[in-house]
């Protein structure tokens, strides 16, 4: 039995070891995450954002026997979004295929709880408040600390895979591998998680629906049904921006929501506004790297290899795809490592490069662009139909219904993306 250690319990490495685990008695899974137990915190209480799973997430879960269904149980199926504009104007964008729109802890919460109740501790193990510190590439060794402690302490295993996120310890060890290469940028936006209680909203807001709330200054809130009625969100806003760092007590925040945000606004408790206040500012680092493996040992995943803009809501959604595809390979190689993870790298590059370019140049900053870009969604949705290699669907429509390659998505939109790019004043990379 090869002992797999999964650095970081988000959703992509709690599916990979739902996925290396069904293999039989090939593998041994420990989880190794930095945080503590999710499932011990309020929701409430915690830095979170809504994830909208998409066919291609969906997909994903759907290979294991179950786990869709246990996901969708705990959150809520979206038909449409609708966007409220400032002056009180709403506009309805339907979805061909429902999303399922689930809070990132709620998410977690139910792969594990699967995990948990289908293997015993000769097979799976989860350990939290445990930071990766080091991973000796050369003697095959991750060193770990304990953080109430402080304890430090240090794991061999056959199989490493790094699922910890945008500020991956396992990918900056390939740092000093030689030839690797990264880049990171921030997102121009920063955010807060938002939490809307059901008794304030349960009759409020049109349940199936994904709300965007966007205002004058820049600044918008996103928000999504939870199934208890409740409402999970994030305000979305311009990094060091002035006017959010000034929020510093509950008047001021009052006032800029009714200001900015009437409708949300409503629904808002004081407790809730207190709270958001207590909440840090969270930012969005995207990576983009030359390779995904070392060896045939180390391999990262999902934001830890790709971190991209939350603009078209595929970051989940990758990174689950990232699971599926690298148990798609161990089939292929019959579990030898030492072929299925460069293959990894070499079948995941291109899409992974599509998509970081795609996320930052889906959608217009300009007034003027954007209209051409919501004339030409309601064409290609009439056109494609009948035309569909001269009307290709938008890159937001093509990722949200089907499961085309993301470089493929890039190469059919490849004059509406070049267009928005030069309009939003961006480098060619």
């Amino acid at each position: 039995m090869e002992k797999v250690i999964i650095v970081g319990s988000g959703p992509s490495g709690l599916l990979l070891a739902h996925y290396l685990l069904r293999r039989g008695n090939r593998y041994q899974v420990e989880i190794y995450e930095r945080l503590g137990d999710p499932r011990l915190a309020a929701p409430s209480n915690t830095r979170s954002f809504p994830i909208s799973l998409s066919t291609r997430g969906k997909n994903a879960l759907r290979k294991i026997d179950g786990l869709l269904e246990a996901v969708e149980a705990k959150g809520a199926k979206m038909q449409s979004s609708i966007l409220h504009q400032p002056k009180g104007k709403q506009s309805l964008l339907s979805f061909k295929t429902p999303l399922i729109a689930i809070d990132r802890i709620r998410l977690t919460n139910a792969l594990l709880s699967e995990l948990i109740e289908k293997y015993d501790s000769s097979q799976f193990n989860i350990h939290f408040d445990c930071q990766c510190t080091q991973v000796d590439l050369k003697a095959r060794q991750v060193k770990f600390q304990k953080q109430d402690s402080a304890e430090e302490f240090a794991v061999d295993c056959d199989l490493l895979i790094g699922a910890d996120g945008a500020r991956s310890a396992v990918r900056n060890s390939f740092l000093n591998a030689g030839r690797f290469e990264l880049e990171q940028k921030y997102f121009r936006d920063d955010y807060k998680s938002l939490y809307l209680p059901k008794d304030k909203n349960e009759t409020e807001l049109q349940p199936d629906c994904i709300h965007v709330w966007v205002s004058n200054s820049d600044s918008r809130i996103i928000a999504v049904p939870q199934p208890d009625g409740s409402w999970s969100g994030t305000i979305i806003f311009e990094r060091d921006s002035d006017e959010i760092l000034g929020l510093t007590t509950v008047d001021r925040a009052r006032e800029f929501f009714d200001r900015n945000f009437p409708e949300a606004s409503k629904l808002m408790p004081n407790e809730e506004i207190e709270a958001l206040l207590e909440r840090p500012i969270a930012s969005v680092l995207t990576i983009r790297c030359n390779r995904y493996h070392y060896e045939d040992w180390v391999l990262i995943m999902g934001d830890a290899a790709h971190g991209v803009s939350p603009s078209l809501g595929q970051g989940c959604n990758a990174a689950l795809e990232d699971a599926a595809i690298l148990d798609a390979l161990l089939d292929e190689y019959e579990d030898n490592l030492a072929e299925a993870l460069p293959e990894f790298t070499a079948r995941r590059l291109a899409d992974a490069r599509a998509l970081w370019e795609l996320s930052d140049n889906a959608f217009p900053s300009s007034k003027l662009l954007f209209m051409e870009f919501l004339l030409r969604r309601a064409v290609a949705k009439t056109m494609n139909k009948f035309f569909p290699q001269w009307f290709p669907l938008l890159p937001s429509d093509l990722l949200r219904d089907t499961t085309i390659p993301y470089a493929e998505v890039l190469k059919l939109n490849r004059g509406w993306v070049s267009k928005v790019k030069k309009a939003n004043g961006v480098l060619n990379v």
